[in-house]
C-alpha cells in the first residue's frame, strides 16, 4: 500500500490541472512513486493510488473547502479532451471494455486515463454546479413526498467501492450479527451446492485463459507460459473427471463401472486443489493478472476444505452422489460469513460470472422515516451513446441486485428503495426507468 506524505494527495489533485501539470505528466509522476526497487505495482493498485491522489477526502470531510471554483474551471477543459479519447471505453468490473463489440482491451496507456479521468470527475461532482444539478434532479421525482434527500454530497459517498464480500454489503446495509447468521445459513446450501462449484471454479479459469494467451503473445514469460499449461490441464481435468448432477437423471440411466476402482486410485479435489497452488505460484508476480490471483486464493479456500473428497466418474452413480453431498456439506458448513470463496460462489450463482463489482461512486444507505429506505450508487461514462448508458445501468442494476437479495434475504421488513446515477461531461440532464429502478443521468457542465 502507498501511503503518501500529508498534504501530498490535495497537491498533486491540484497539479493535474494547474500550473501546465497535464494527466499524462501527473501519471509519470505516479508512476515514479509507486515503484518500489525495480517493480511497478499496477492495475488495481494504481486505482488505489489514484483514489487516494484525486480523492483527498480520505483524510478529513473538511477539506473539500480547499478546492477553489477556479479549479474546477480548469479541470473541465482536461475533463472534456479524455472524455473524447475515451469515448467507447468503459471500465467494467476492473476490465476496461470497447462498448461497441464488447471485446477486452489490454492497454496501460488508455487504463490509466481511464482512471485519472474518473479521478478527476469524483471531485468535480463535489462542484457547486453539479451539486445543484444532482438537487433539482432529485427534487424533480421526489414532488409531494416531502423533501428530497442529497446523495453524493460528502466526498465519502463519491469513493469507489469494490463488492467482494458479504461482509461489506451487510455493514452497508446495517445488517445485524443475528440476520447475518440467517443470511449465511439461507445462501450457504444453494450456493455450495457441487454443481456450482464446478462451474464456477471453469468460469474463474475460462476468464483468466485468454488474458493469458494475450500476454503469452505480447511479453512471454515463464510464469505465463506454465499459467497457461495448468489452466488447460485443470479445464481438461474438470471436465473428464469432475461427475455432473443432473437433477432429471435417475440412478438406473447410469452407468457403473465394469470394475470397482480402489480409493486410493481415485481422483480427489486435492488434484485440484494442487494446480491452483500451482497456478497461483506462476502468477502471484504477474501484476497484470492480480485480480485473477486474488479469486484463484479464493477458490483455493474451498477446495483446502474438500481436498479428502472423490472426484471421479468411474465411482458410480451412488457414490457420486454420496461425494456430491459430501462436497456440499463441508463447504456449507466452513466457510464463514465474510469467506471470499462463498461471496465468489454467489455471484456465479446469481449473475453466472465471477469477477467482484465494482462501483465508481460508493454512494450512500439512507433512511426515509416510516420504515422506508434508500440505496444509492453511481457510475462514471465517457460518453452518453445508448450502448454506453444501457451498459452503465445493466452494471448498475447487477450491484443494486445483489444488495437488495442481501436486505430481502436478512428478513428486513423495510422497504429498500434503489438508485443509480450515471453522471457524463457535457449531456442533458434525464432519469429513465429499468427493472422497476429509477436511473439519474447527471450531465456535468461549467
Amino acid at each position: 500500500m502507498v501511503t503518501l506524505p500529508r498534504g501530498c494527495a490535495l497537491g498533486l489533485a491540484m497539479s493535474i490541472v494547474y500550473g501546465g501539470f497535464s494527466s499524462t505528466m501527473a501519471c509519470k509522476h505516479v508512476e515514479k512513486l509507486m515503484c518500489t526497487g525495480a517493480k511497478y505495482i499496477r492495475n488495481r493498485r494504481i486505482e488505489a493510488f489514484h483514489s487516494d491522489a484525486i480523492l483527498y477526502h480520505s483524510s478529513k470531510e473538511s477539506h473539500e473547502e480547499l478546492v477553489h471554483l477556479d479549479w474546477y474551471e480548469n479541470a473541465f477543459p482536461e475533463m472534456m479532451k479524455l472524455t473524447r479519447l475515451l469515448k467507447n471505453v468503459d471500465l467494467i468490473d476492473g476490465r476496461l471494455v470497447n462498448i461497441r463489440d464488447d471485446s477486452i482491451i489490454i492497454d496501460d496507456r488508455i487504463e490509466r486515463k481511464m482512471y485519472n479521468f474518473k479521478s478527476l470527475v469524483r471531485v468535480y461532482i463535489g462542484s457547486p454546479s453539479v451539486q445543484k444539478t444532482v438537487k433539482a434532479n432529485m427534487a424533480a421525482v421526489s414532488v409531494g413526498e416531502g423533501e428530497p434527500f442529497v446523495c453524493f454530497s460528502k466526498p465519502s459517498e463519491r469513493e469507489p467501492m469494490i463488492v467482494n464480500s458479504l461482509t461489506k454489503v451487510s455493514n452497508i446495509l446495517n445488517i445485524s450479527a443475528q440476520q447475518r447468521k440467517l443470511i449465511r445459513a439461507t445462501i450457504s446450501p444453494q450456493v455450495t451446492h457441487h454443481r456450482i462449484l464446478i462451474r464456477t471454479l471453469e468460469e474463474v479459469l475460462n476468464g483468466l485463459k485468454p488474458e493469458l494467451d494475450y500476454l503469452n503473445n505480447q511479453c512471454p514469460s515463464k510464469g505465463v507460459h506454465l499459467g497457461q499449461q495448468v489452466v488447460s490441464n485443470c479445464l481438461k481435468f474438470l471436465y473428464n473427471t469432475a461427475f455432473s448432477s443432473d437433477p432429471d437423471s435417475t440412478s438406473w440411466m447410469r452407468l457403473v463401472p465394469a470394475k470397482k476402482v480402489q480409493s486410493s486410485c481415485s481422483q480427489k479435489w486435492e488434484d485440484v486443489l494442487e494446480m491452483f497452488n500451482d497456478l497461483i505460484e506462476c502468477l502471484k508476480t504477474e501484476d497484470w493478472l492480480l485480480d485473477h490471483v486474488v479469486k484463484l486464493e479464493a477458490m483455493k479456500e474451498g477446495l483446502s476444505q474438500i481436498k479428502d473428497v472423490l472426484i471421479d466418474k468411474s465411482i458410480g452413480y451412488k457414490e457420486a452422489r454420496l461425494q456430491e453431498s459430501l462436497v456440499q456439506k463441508k463447504l456449507s458448513k466452513i466457510l464463514g460469513y465474510p469467506s471470499k470463496c462463498l461471496f465468489t460462489l454467489l455471484l456465479y450463482y446469481l449473475y453466472g460470472h465471477v469477477r467482484d463489482i465494482e462501483v465508481d461512486l460508493c454512494g450512500g444507505f439512507y433512511s426515509s422515516g416510516n420504515d422506508k429506505f434508500c440505496l444509492c450508487m453511481g457510475r462514471i461514462l465517457t460518453s452518453d451513446e445508448e450502448r454506453m448508458i444501457w451498459s452503465g445501468v445493466r452494471h448498475l442494476d447487477r450491484a443494486l441486485e445483489l444488495f437488495k437479495f442481501i436486505w430481502e434475504t436478512s428478513g428486513n421488513k423495510g422497504i429498500l428503495d434503489l438508485q443509480g446515477h450515471l453522471w457524463c461531461v457535457g449531456v442533458e440532464s434525464r432519469m429513465i426507468t429499468y427493472k422497476g429502478k429509477m436511473f439519474f443521468i447527471h450531465g456535468i457542465s461549467l
